[in-house]
């Protein structure tokens, strides 16, 4: 019995990227179709389904594969069909899609359950709500100019959409992973 530890080969490494490649597209294309205000005193707030391929990703390849699908379709989005929110939006979208897929992968990578893929989920969308209290806090000001008061008393619908907008894309990754995953992992 051979005990030879097999390499991954540049033909699987090259399908794995265009795999990933062909998620980060989808993402831009929900976005462009698909979105839409939450709370309409906040109208900016908008809904988008660009986290589900994000998502399916980084259940398929890992947390880090999901970090780098952020970065990519992040940057993509923000000099093309968000091109208006600039910088700031590819930051936010960067910190709030990160910690949601670094979260959710790192504790359903572990244990690749339905149970697991749940609480990994509920958890990403949790800590991401939070981590963007933060974020809106220091970055919103910067960018906006307006005085972190007025960031404050927006909050409640910052961390309402976060939790939506994470909750809807989470519920929907869990209903169609296991339904991709075969074609992902071909």
């Amino acid at each position: 019995m051979s005990h030879e530890i097999t390499q991954p080969t540049t033909q699987g490494n090259t399908l794995k990227v265009v795999k990933m490649g062909l998620l980060v597209a989808l993402s831009i294309v929900l976005v462009y179709l698909i979105h839409f205000p939450i709370f309409p005193a906040v109208a900016f707030l908008e809904y988008d389904p660009a986290d589900i391929p994000i998502l399916i990703g980084t259940f398929a390849f890992g947390p880090a594969a999901g970090l780098i699908l952020t970065i990519v379709t992040s940057v993509i989005q923000g000099i093309t069909v968000s091109a208006a929110s600039g910088l700031y939006g590819i930051l936010m979208h960067v910190i709030a899609t990160g910690v949601l897929v670094v979260t959710s992968g790192s504790i359903y990578w572990k244990h690749k359950t339905k149970k697991r893929s749940v609480i990994a989920l509920a958890t990403g969308a949790c800590a991401m709500a939070v981590v963007m209290m933060g974020a809106n806090m220091v970055i919103t000001p910067i960018f906006m100019g307006v005085p972190a008061s007025v960031v404050w008393t927006l909050m409640p619908f910052i961390v309402g959409f976060n939790l939506i907008k994470a909750g809807i894309n989470g519920l929907v990754t869990f209903i169609l992973y296991k339904r991709i995953s075969p074609l992902l992992h071909q």
